[in-house]
């Protein structure tokens, strides 16, 4: 590249905190207001480091698992999703808690309940381990066969191919899901699909993003933790699409000089549980470095709101107190 090459990053429109992010963040935030520290959250709240250090430092303490959690506290789950259990456990350790699950999770799940109810097998395209997908499973373990990736569909073993359903990960690949349902229509031709698109619209519109820029950038940078699928997908995205290099950071700091070597194009964008303040930290180390021209790429409008967990319109210290009293 010579010296009067022009240098431009591209910035992918929308990127960042969806409503579910939003929503499951200041859920954490106004329980520490309304009841004070600690409040105990069950897994990360959402999938991103910068997120959960905030919360922290505010009161927040994360646990693995719910037994973590001492008698008569507050506990909130993630955004993630948890299976039914979890909300037993938490009634047996006499627990108030704050239910932050996405409500686009939330739709995955009763769909789960409605299908098993019907007495048809799920095939639920997903990652093996990711919380979303536990605590789907979780809803009908005995009906839910879990297909991560296309190269799974050749394994699978059902009860009755007249009677299947599939269900997703609602943070996937667009283009992988539909390669997978593919595969399995190709296997089971009396699929049934569900009855909308369980992929959000927020995974959809960031993938969408990624691909207006990355077909044009020379570099991509998604601004994202390693433990979000939907961050790791728009690195994946952002290659396919034809972008010559793409990195997944959670902060500016990690970005390395080396890989602006010969780069006149530098596409950015970050997850949906990435707060705006780690891109902005990105774009001043790349207008640092020569790269102050910023075009904004929109590829949608996003104005989906959700309304906070109900649980945060009662007392829920009292009740906790209450039940912890009655054990």
């Amino acid at each position: 590249m010579t010296a009067t090459t022009a240098r431009r990053v591209l910035l992918a429109a929308p990127r960042g905190y969806c409503a579910g992010v939003d929503r499951a963040v200041i859920a954490v935030e106004k329980a520490l207001e309304q009841f004070g520290a600690p409040i105990y959250v069950r897994k990360e709240i959402v999938h991103n480091k910068y997120v959960v250090q905030t919360l922290q430092k505010k009161g927040a303490i994360f646990v693995d698992e719910t037994e973590e959690v001492p008698e008569g506290s507050i506990v909130v789950f993630s955004a993630h999703g948890v299976a039914p259990e979890v909300h037993d456990e938490a009634a047996g350790r006499k627990l108030a808690s704050i239910d932050a699950t996405c409500p686009l999770v939330t739709k995955v799940h009763k769909e789960a309940q409605r299908f098993a109810g019907e007495d048809y097998d799920i095939l639920l395209i997903g990652h093996e381990g990711h919380e979303e997908v536990v605590g789907t499973m979780g809803e009908a373990p005995e009906r839910i066969h879990l297909v991560d990736g296309p190269d799974d569909v050749a394994n699978l073993k059902v009860r009755d191919e007249s009677r299947l359903v599939w269900l997703s990960q609602t943070t996937l690949s667009v283009d992988e899901t539909m390669e997978t349902v593919g595969k399995l229509q190709e296997r089971f031709p009396a699929l049934v699909s569900p009855p909308s698109d369980d992929i959000c619209y927020a995974t959809q519109n960031r993938q969408v993003a990624v691909k207006q820029i990355g077909a044009d950038a020379d570099l991509v940078i998604v601004v994202g933790s390693r433990n979000s699928s939907n961050s790791v997908r728009l690195v994946e995205v952002a290659l396919q699409a034809g972008a010559k290099a793409s990195y997944l950071v959670d902060f500016a700091d990690e970005l390395d000089e080396a890989w602006l070597e010969g780069v006149a194009t530098v596409g950015v964008t970050s997850g949906a549980s990435v707060p705006e303040i780690l891109v902005e930290g990105v774009l001043e180390w790349l207008a640092e470095r020569g790269y102050g021209d910023v075009e904004i790429v929109k590829s949608a409008d996003e104005h989906i709101a959700f309304s906070l967990p109900k649980e945060l319109r009662r007392d829920l210290r009292a009740e906790a107190a209450e039940a912890a009293a009655g054990s």
